[in-house]
């Protein structure tokens, strides 16, 4: 990525993570959903924002579907803060990594715990 698009890319994020506190759906409140990155295409027209929530992946596919369904109000948004001759299309991906850490940890956690009752055991 080049260094324009780069810096388009923090600057998109930036717009729309304070975007989404004031879209004011109910869908949102709580602070669950977050954008966790964006990327813009080299030519500007399009630009992928990956959204991070808690609360599972049903629940993060429903914050998708709300962002996507209020990207006109985000590309107004950004018009108005980001000088750009042209606004690029928005996709709002729901991205899972908070999820996958939650899983993850909670197998390793198990595996201690595990791991420490065969110690304790083998130790009798």
């Amino acid at each position: 990525m080049a260094h324009n698009t780069q810096r388009l890319s923090e600057d998109i994020k930036r717009e729309i993570s304070a975007s989404i506190r004031e879209l004011g759906d109910e869908r949102l409140s709580g602070g669950l959903a977050s954008v966790s990155r964006c990327e813009v295409s080299n030519e500007l027209s399009h630009c992928k924002i990956y959204i991070s929530a808690h609360g599972g992946e049903e629940k993060t596919q429903e914050i998708v579907g709300v962002l996507q369904g209020a990207a006109g109000f985000f590309k107004r948004r950004l018009n108005i803060r980001i000088k750009m001759r042209k606004i690029p299309e928005l996709k709002f991906i729901p991205d899972n990594t908070l999820d996958y850490y939650d899983k993850i940890t909670g197998i390793l956690d198990s595996a201690k715990r595990n791991t420490r009752g065969t110690e304790d055991v083998s130790s009798n």
